[in-house]
């Protein structure tokens, strides 16, 4: 395709989604049976909730940073830039449908043991926030306006796409990253959370996976997606580079823990007990992420590196995210612990290496979400909860729909990644390569 045709196309877009949005007839009915009175918001947790969303928000810049930091130093602004650009592209997406697919009444669903379960929601319940007002919803956030709940969410589905990136930074055209963020979205990432997070969804409903901050719908769905990507997309002509600016990784890692605050505390949607608890375990298990990958480090003969500091901090966080309310704050620290032992022994995988992974997002994000889902089978509290409480038939569940996912989500990332390649060719040329994407795609530098 001719390259100005598709930006005219993108331009296209954009120009109907405007005019579409503007001339929309915006249903703000009152359903009794769905929505509670404005009387029943609390303050308390609304006012969390807006916090909340906006320490979520702040964990998209500090991805950016945190990447931006660590690959060459001609590929600064344009890496930085594909985590910045989803806080435009999935936020109007959200807005138009993906919250509707994600959250609307199933559209379609699965008949299991004599029960209905959810695949995905309603394409045009909750188009451009119809019905998504003041009114706080029965079922999902019966406490807090239902459009606080949407924008909370808006802010999980915007940084899913933008953890991929990591996996094939350096060497891919930035229109073709946006479509297929695009498709990823809506396809995978929509789907996934309403099977989990949906009120009687497929995975959440039937196989009980516990997921209360997005381990499995945020990190696992962005990890697979990323070694699919890494895999088809291929190696960079030089993989071996210093990373730019290790100075960028420490604020970044910084501004992901203390939006992860939001991420996991928030996801209590109140100001509670279950809110206190997030807040103490994502703290706990993050320090303890930190140092027993320096520590492994150390004992398998590499120097303590800030890098290294950064990115145990993060396996930690990861880790505890599917557990954050459902475990103790002793019981996190092994959470941090050994996934960051297990994801430290991935990410120097001779095979992973050989893929190219550009910055290792499959082995923290990926192996992370993944060992996060295993230990909340194992460990989470509550009647019929885990394995420890509940037996070995909640935790084949949990096997099984972990398995599921990861196939899943690994053979539609490929797919995307080959229907965005036939549309726009997705690889850089080898001269744009060698020259570096902040010039060659976007005309600047850091120089």
């Amino acid at each position: 395709m001719n390259v100005h045709i598709k930006w005219h196309i993108a331009f296209v877009i954009i120009c109907i989604l405007s005019i579409v949005g503007l001339f929309w007839k915006q249903d703000t009915s009152y359903n009794a049976t769905v929505f509670n009175t404005i009387d029943s918001i609390d303050k308390a947790d609304t006012a969390w909730l807006l916090t909340s969303s906006c320490l979520v928000l702040l964990m998209t810049p500090g991805l950016s940073f945190f990447y931006g930091g660590m690959v060459g130093s001609k590929n600064v602004i344009s890496t930085m830039l594909q985590s910045f650009i989803c806080l435009g592209v999935i936020s109007l997406i959200w807005i138009a449908f993906g919250f509707s697919l994600a959250f609307g009444d199933s559209s379609l669903t699965l008949d299991l043991d004599g029960n209905t379960y959810g695949l995905i929601g309603n394409f045009s319940q909750y188009a451009f926030f119809d019905q998504v007002g003041l009114y706080p919803h029965k079922v999902i956030a019966s406490s807090i306006p239902f459009v606080l709940f949407a924008m909370f969410q808006m802010k999980f589905a915007i940084i899913t796409p933008a953890l991929i990136t990591g996996s094939f930074a350096e060497r891919v055209r930035f229109v073709s990253y946006l479509l297929f963020i695009c498709l990823f979205s809506i396809i995978i990432y929509t789907p996934l959370c309403h099977a989990v997070w949906y009120p009687n969804g497929l995975l959440g409903g039937y196989f009980g996976v516990k997921d209360f901050a997005g381990g499995t719908v945020v990190h696992m769905s962005a990890g697979i997606a990323a070694l699919a990507g890494a895999l088809y997309i291929g190696k960079r002509k030089k993989v071996h580079h210093q990373p730019t600016n290790i100075p960028f990784v420490l604020l970044g890692t910084g501004m992901l823990w203390f939006g992860w605050f939001g991420f996991n505390a928030g996801s209590a949607l109140a100001a509670d007990g279950a809110a206190a608890m997030a807040f103490a375990t994502t703290t706990t298990a993050s320090a303890a992420g930190m140092i027993t990958w320096i520590f492994f480090d150390r004992v398998n003969g590499r120097k303590v590196s800030a890098l290294g500091a950064c990115i145990g901090t993060v396996v930690g966080l990861v880790a505890i995210t599917p557990a954050a309310g459902f475990v103790s704050i002793p019981e996190s620290i092994f959470f941090g612990f050994i996934t960051s032992i297990v994801s430290n022994l991935f990410m120097n995988w001779a095979f992973l290496k050989k893929v190219d992974d550009s910055l290792d997002v499959f082995a923290c994000h990926g192996i992370g979400g993944i060992m996060g889902m295993i230990l909340t089978a194992i460990f989470a509290h509550g009647d019929n909860a885990s394995l420890l409480h509940g037996g070995w038939s909640i935790f084949s569940h949990h096997m099984m729909a972990l398995c599921l996912v990861f196939i899943l989500t690994f053979i539609g990332s490929i797919v995307l990644f080959k229907i965005t390649d036939f549309i726009i060719p997705m690889r850089v040329s080898h001269h744009s390569e060698e020259l570096g994407l902040d010039l060659s795609q976007h005309n600047e530098s850091i120089a």
